[in-house]
């Protein structure tokens, strides 16, 4: 290695997350939330309803571990999980958000907006995109080596969008 361990993309990037994470924590606690938990209520306030076997490819989870976090979620009142009638299966269960799961799901982005101006004070326009680019280029690179895809839909367009301003 040529660089000191510490010096390395690897253990910065790590480093990084980690610290972003606990600052998340901290934010969603406040909302009585642990992390992870956001993103069950995020997906639910985006499209209500989903089965837990949606839920778990969404979270990119096993579904255990989707019904563990909702039910956490739904005893603290926040989903509701219903009986999908008239589907010939009744163990067929969908997840839908409560009102107060409704508001709590509302006011992550606002912890979202916080954490991404924490992450990027000090750094301008330019660098917030350089930084985002060079992200998705490590991201692209790890997945390729992986041979899975990229979760979001978004890069390709993202991709595209920065290419045209850079020939403008």
């Amino acid at each position: 290695m040529k660089e000191g361990f510490d010096k390395t993309i690897g253990h910065r990037l790590h480093h990084a997350a980690r610290l972003q994470r606990a600052l998340a924590a901290r934010h969603l606690a406040e909302l009585g939330l642990f992390p992870g938990q956001e993103t069950v209520l995020k997906l639910l306030l985006e499209d209500d309803g989903r089965t837990m076997t949606e839920l778990a490819s969404a979270l990119r989870v096993r579904p255990p571990t989707a019904s563990k976090t909702v039910g956490r979620l739904s005893a603290q009142g926040l989903l509701a999980r219903r009986a999908a009638g008239g589907e010939g299966d009744g163990r067929l269960v969908r997840v839908f958000l409560t009102d107060e799961g409704r508001t709590r799901a509302a006011a992550i982005d606002g912890v979202w907006d916080k954490i991404e101006d924490t992450m990027g004070d000090g750094l301008d326009g330019k660098e917030r995109k350089r930084l985002r680019k060079l992200l998705r280029r490590i991201e692209k690179n790890l997945a390729a080596k992986l041979g899975t895809k990229l979760g979001t839909a978004d890069t390709d367009a993202e991709d595209e969008a920065e290419a045209a301003e850079e020939i403008a």
